[in-house]
């Protein structure tokens, strides 16, 4: 006769699921738990970055927020605090660099070393391609693309050292694919899905995994322009198969997964975190 699920020997054996010592909450804080590490998540102060930065921190991880206004750090690192997640915050702009070499050297100070590099701060010119400036693209460039890969360059290696680390950087549908008048942002989106190839190849061998997150349409600050076109919102939700736009929120599991113990056999990947919008 089964048993009933309050005296399932499944409830109370002293074995958790599949013959692992422990509970169910033991084996999933054996596969997830990030306690101990500290993450540093450029854009952290709004949008997906402040989303998945609470993700990490609620796993256990100690953060440091970057962003370039004050105010916004100020407010994300006094909202972890009400989840009890200890966070720094560190004003920069990833367009400048010196700004990103001050970065590397003041991300350690408040908790040890990074483990967690989430890249995931951007700027997001959309003219026609036509109509870029060799400023839209330098910019572009500078903040989507080279601060990525400089932050990689510090910490990676300070990663191997110690045997374990995560990159995850935030792409785009652009990654894959011409939308939207993907311009400069276009080409920066696609790098992104290289240079995460390119340290997943380079540090995997050495516990160092690299991936990358495709998000859909998001509203977000970042999209406010686009959402301002008329009856665009709508457009993109129905091509979504879940017939709806992202949230900030639809990134906290995938990052503390690829963040977690339970993802160092995924590396060099493109996960879609998109609600099929990519599949059409």
């Amino acid at each position: 006769m089964p048993h009933d699920r309050e005296t399932s020997p499944r409830q109370t054996s002293p074995h958790g699921p599949d013959g692992y010592p422990g509970s169910e909450s033991d084996y999933l804080s054996g596969l997830f738990s990030l306690r101990g590490r500290v993450a540093l998540v450029t854009g952290g102060s709004s949008g997906i970055g402040y989303a998945i930065a609470e993700a990490l921190g609620r796993a256990g991880a100690d953060l440091v927020l970057v962003a370039r206004r004050d105010g916004e750090l100020a407010r994300a690192v006094a909202d972890l605090a009400a989840h009890n997640i200890r966070a720094s915050a560190i004003s920069a702009d990833l367009a400048d660099h010196d700004a990103v070499t001050r970065i590397c050297t003041d991300a350690p100070a408040a908790f040890g070393d990074i483990d967690i590099l989430v890249n995931n701060a951007a700027n997001n010119i959309r003219r026609p391609m036509s109509d870029l400036t060799d400023d839209d693209y330098q910019q572009t460039i500078a903040i989507n693309v080279t601060a990525p890969y400089r932050l990689g360059q510090h910490f990676g290696p300070r990663m191997i050292r110690r045997g374990w680390g995560r990159i995850i950087n935030i792409g785009s549908q652009q990654s894959i694919s011409a939308f939207n008048n993907s311009g400069a942002y276009g080409v920066s989106k696609a790098a992104i899905a290289g240079l995460t190839r390119s340290q997943a190849e380079a540090w995997s061998r050495h516990g160092v995994t690299s991936n990358t997150i495709i998000p859909g349409f998001v509203l977000t600050p970042l999209t406010e322009p686009a959402q301002a076109i008329p009856g665009l919102v709508d457009q993109l939700a129905a091509r979504a198969m879940v017939k709806r736009n992202g949230l900030p929120a639809d990134f906290a599991a995938a990052a503390v997964f690829l963040a977690s113990p339970a993802a160092g056999y995924v590396t060099g990947q493109t996960l879609h975190v998109d609600g099929g919008f990519s599949v059409h």
